[in-house]
């Protein structure tokens, strides 16, 4: 999908997750603003808390803008989402997210 369907999406149903999620992504895969990508990725985890990718992205995202210390409460959730069993995936994110945090540190 290209960025102004996921736009779309996001205009029609705000509260919907799989829209902010790929908004996020879509934005950082085409360079776009970081800030906005924050602001749909924070949705997005918000809306769906246990879902992994949303997590890693948004750390990613909070790293690169030097927001280190937003990034380490994201990041953890994260791990503990696939951790505690409530994820239904994203145990092979898990190492890239420790060594994220690690570097934070």
């Amino acid at each position: 999908m290209d960025i102004d369907a996921f736009r779309q999406m996001v205009a029609k149903n705000p509260k919907g997750f799989l829209g902010r999620y790929g908004l996020g992504n879509k934005i950082l895969q085409e360079n776009g603003s970081l800030e906005e990508a924050v602001e749909h990725l924070t949705v997005a985890t918000q809306l769906d808390p246990t879902h992994v990718a949303s997590h890693l992205a948004l750390g990613r995202t909070l790293i690169r803008l030097g927001r280190n210390v937003e990034a380490k409460p994201v990041l953890t959730a994260g791990i503990e989402a696939v951790l505690s069993g409530r994820s239904n995936g994203g145990r092979d994110l898990v190492p890239e997210m420790q060594e994220l945090l690690r570097t934070l540190t």
